[in-house]
This record gives structure tokens, C-alpha cells and sequence, in this order.
């Protein structure tokens, strides 16, 4: 017999503060309270530890 494969569900969300839209195949438990990564960095500089480089980039391709 032969085994299916489970489909997995997947969620999107939409970042309060950016706008910006992604997804999980995990279902939040508050959604309202999802920030996005570049958000949080922007919310709280002094624990932003990305080298260099990457920030660069990320000013680069913001425009």
C-alpha cells in the first residue's frame, strides 16, 4: 500500500507595520501581533547584529 503524502496547510500573514505579506505552515496564534523581521530591527536598532554587509545591501535594494 502505497503512503500519501499530507498536504500541508499554509497561512499568510501580513506585517502590522511594514505591510509586507508572508508565509507559514504554522497557524499563529495572534497574527495581529506578527511583526516582520526588517520591522523588528527597525523597532529596535541597538539589537540589530547583522554584519555589516548585509545592512548594506538591505539600503541598497530599499531604494
Amino acid at each position: 500500500m502505497a503512503k500519501r503524502r499530507q498536504k500541508k496547510q499554509i497561512y499568510r500573514y501580513e506585517c502590522t507595520i511594514t505591510g509586507e505579506t508572508y508565509k507559514t505552515t504554522k497557524q499563529a496564534k495572534n497574527p495581529d501581533d506578527l511583526i516582520s523581521v526588517q520591522a523588528y530591527y527597525e523597532m529596535n536598532p541597538e539589537e540589530d547584529d547583522r554584519p555589516e554587509e548585509i545592512k548594506i545591501q538591505l539600503e541598497q535594494s530599499q531604494g
